[in-house]
């Protein structure tokens, strides 16, 4: 199941974050795809907020993960484009793709095939000034259930 919505400014994609907060539970996963600039960091920062996490989130671009402890649920937020020629063997991210917590991973592309079969992929993509238009779709039966609650309720 995949589809797409149009985020017309950053107040679109706070709600979004917002609602999607609301139906994510532990070991989750939501992988963010786009290229740079194109609010992967944001989205992540408006889906802490929606978990109750307060504080600075930033992009863990140089330390690869981000824990943040004090919501909802835990957040990992992961960023994998510095692991392209790498890969993630060995880094033991499966104690977070498989932990009691959400994963947020950017650039998920440089570490698919280290990816559970259950995960939500956003693909973003800028538009004019703030607008973003995002593509959705669910891999595995709870990726496939967050699409469908997506198209179904919020679509």
């Amino acid at each position: 199941m995949s589809a797409t919505l149009n985020w017309q400014g950053e107040a679109d994609t706070q709600s979004f974050a917002h609602y999607l907060a609301s139906y994510v539970k532990a070991g989750d996963i939501i992988c963010l795809a786009g290229d740079l600039g194109a609010g992967k960091t944001t989205f992540t920062r408006y889906l802490a907020e929606g978990l109750g996490i307060s504080g600075n989130i930033k992009s863990p671009t140089f330390t690869i993960i981000r824990e943040y402890q004090s919501g909802r649920l835990p957040l990992y937020h992961m960023d994998a484009y510095r692991l392209e020629e790498t890969g993630a063997e060995g880094m033991g991210l499966e104690e977070y793709l498989e932990g009691d917590g959400l994963t947020v991973i950017e650039w998920p592309q440089f570490i698919e095939e280290d990816l559970s079969t259950n995960y939500l992929w956003l693909s973003i993509s800028k538009g004019q000034e703030d607008d973003r238009q995002v593509h959705f779709e669910g891999f595995g039966p709870r990726g496939k259930q967050l699409a469908r609650i997506i198209e179904e309720e919020y679509c």
